[in-house]
């Protein structure tokens, strides 16, 4: 049967349209569907753009409020909420148009409506208008992105919540808020509402913030924010919601084995995602899902051959940049395939994450890159690390940025650099140097060799890199 495109991409967040960009650019014929009515994907329209804006004004004020720690004077400095939130609104605004424009530049076929598989290589769209119409391809890239997870807690819903989307809104500055989860989210929502003066307290399942970073760069961060007025509570169990009397909101929950209960005007539900594949009939296709998510391969290929995956849909990761790179190596992928048979035959790109990037976005900011103490120990991988910490930093010290830390990890054969984190000022820049240095397959001795200007903060990657350097022989 003949087939209306190579590749259909279904989303057109930012995994999709730079997969379909790429398809472009490898001469076949694409198209992609999508659903929302407004057009820009999660991280421009509710996601990473419109939340670092936020912390953006909560960073700038944390700023303002230390001017006599400087000598000098910042009489009278208030918070216009509504001229944050206009802010906000107009750069997303402007973020989403640039996209939308990108979308329907022609280079592909933009098609709004939902998508739902008949067969593996047909989809059915219903356009907005409820209209329906059939397209077949020859391959798929499915990045149909993710939503907040519900959890069942007791009492939850009944009391209500703020999820992500609804604290974008900003429409109001409560006197306090229960932070219900320790990633990334909860963290950044966490330190923009104690920026600007809201009573914070977190309550975290796991025994750490951030469970997937190194327990030394948890503590760091979890002791930061008691700095900052935070209250938190890891290694607990949610047992229920309530309202109370007066209207406000008590969560109870279990930790060590004692039942405690905290209230606040408001909760924020940072609890997690899942990825956005109901509603898509996959099992028309023979796609292979645990709890909603597609079972990807190192190629970014599903259960099924030409049905490829990126993105919050495929996992493990919810990275913009990583979403990205996963849509490239997929759509190169399904390229090949078209080229090349028996698939026996082709070979295949795959993904590789030994560049893993992340960062968390709070005050002060948490970035990693590669392989985690945890990770090398599990996989029985022989290390060396090193640490250094900004309280003793002449560049920290001027800035007065004091809290946190760089670590180094290299392997104890090669002597490369595999992983690195730092927790601290402008940690979200300072990670590429790292990232870089990785790249090339560098040691703690070539990094040592770079020349770093005095005094900076990047500088600070010299004194692990000393350490680690001296220490080899």
């Amino acid at each position: 049967m003949s087939h209306d495109y190579d590749l259909l991409v279904i989303g057109g967040g930012s995994a999709g349209y730079n997969g379909a960009v790429t398809a472009c650019g490898l001469g076949l014929r694409v198209g992609v569907v999508e659903a929302a009515r407004e057009l820009g994907g999660l991280c421009i329209l509710r996601g990473c753009m419109p939340s670092k804006t936020l912390l953006e004004s909560a960073g700038r004020y944390l700023t303002l409020r230390r001017a006599k720690e400087f000598g000098l004077r910042a009489e009278g400095i208030g918070i216009a909420l509504d001229e944050i939130r206009a802010r906000k609104e107009r750069l997303i605004g402007e973020f989403a148009d640039y996209r939308a424009r990108q979308l329907s530049s022609g280079r592909f076929d933009l098609i709004r409506g939902r998508a739902t598989f008949v067969d593996p290589y047909t989809v059915e769209i219903t356009s907005p208008e409820e209209e329906t119409r059939r397209l077949r391809a020859r391959s798929f890239l499915l990045a149909t992105g993710s939503h907040s997870k519900k959890v069942p807690v007791p009492g939850l819903e009944e009391t209500g919540y703020w999820d992500s989307d609804a604290v974008l809104e900003l429409r109001s500055l409560p006197r306090s808020v229960i932070v219900l989860g320790g990633g990334a989210t909860a963290v950044e929502f966490a330190h923009f509402y104690a920026a600007l003066g809201v009573e914070v307290t977190i309550i975290q399942r796991g025994r750490h913030l951030l469970k997937a970073m190194d327990v030394d760069v948890s503590q760091a961060l979890e002791e930061a924010c008691r700095r900052h007025g935070m209250t938190l509570h890891c290694h607990t169990e949610l047992l229920r919601v309530e309202r109370t009397p007066e209207g406000r909101k008590r969560v109870f929950f279990r930790q060590l084995s004692e039942v405690r209960s905290v209230e606040a005007e408001e909760i924020i539900h940072a609890l997690g995602r899942e990825p956005n594949t109901a509603g898509l009939r996959l099992e028309n296709t023979g796609a292979a899902l645990t709890q909603g998510r597609l079972h990807v391969k190192a190629t970014q290929q599903t259960s099924v051959p030409h049905l490829f995956a990126a993105g919050d849909v495929a996992g493990p990761y919810e990275i913009v940049h990583i979403a990205i790179a996963q849509a490239e190596v997929a759509v190169r992928n399904a390229c090949r395939r078209m080229e090349r048979v028996p698939e026996q035959d082709c070979r295949l790109e795959e993904i590789d994450y030994r560049l893993r990037l992340s960062v968390v976005f709070g005050f002060p900011e948490v970035a990693s890159v590669g392989l985690t103490e945890k990770e090398l120990q599990h996989a029985k991988i022989a290390y060396q690390v090193a640490c250094y910490p900004f309280n003793d930093h002449g560049k920290a010290l001027v800035a007065g940025e004091e809290e946190g830390f760089v670590k180094l990890l290299v392997s104890e054969e090669s002597r490369e650099i595999i992983g690195a984190a730092v927790v601290g000022a402008h940690a979200s820049e300072l990670i590429h140097e790292i990232v870089v240095a990785m790249r090339f397959g560098a040691t703690a001795a070539d990094l040592l060799a770079i020349p770093h200007y005095h005094p900076t903060l990047s500088e600070i990657w010299t004194y692990p890199a000393e350490e680690l350097v001296s220490g080899q022989s």
